[in-house]
C-alpha cells in the first residue's frame, strides 16, 4: 500500500479494504495515540489513582500534574488525573475535619 492518505484503502484479502490507515500525513498528531498509555495501559493518572489509596501523597502529585495540564500531552491521561484531582480534595477535607474534631474533643 503506497502514500499515507485517509482515501487508501488495504487492498488485501483479509481486510477487502474495510479499514483505512490510521497514519495522516496532513495531521501527525493523530500518529501520537497509536501507541499505548504507560503502567500496563491505564496510564499516570489512573496508577496515581490506585497507589493514593496506599499513600494520600501521590494524589496531591496527580493533583499537580493536572493543574500543569499534563494531559495536553495525552488527553487519554485526563479522566485518571481528575479522578486523583477530585480524591486529593475529599481527602484534605476529611484530613481538616478529623483534625478539627479531635482538637475540640482534646480541648473540652
Amino acid at each position: 500500500m503506497r502514500g499515507g492518505n485517509s482515501d487508501d484503502f488495504c487492498r488485501c484479502q483479509v481486510c477487502l479494504g474495510k479499514y483505512t490507515l490510521l497514519g495522516d500525513e496532513e495531521n501527525p498528531r493523530l500518529a501520537m495515540f497509536e501507541r499505548s498509555l504507560p503502567f500496563f495501559g491505564c496510564g499516570i493518572g489512573w496508577c496515581c489513582f490506585l497507589l493514593g489509596f496506599l499513600c494520600p501523597l501521590i494524589w496531591y502529585i496527580a493533583a499537580l500534574l493536572y493543574c500543569c495540564k499534563y494531559y495536553n500531552r495525552d488527553p487519554r491521561e485526563r479522566p485518571g488525573l481528575a479522578a486523583s484531582a477530585v480524591l486529593a480534595t475529599i481527602f484534605t477535607a476529611a484530613t481538616i475535619v478529623a483534625l478539627s474534631v479531635l482538637l475540640i474533643i482534646d480541648i473540652l
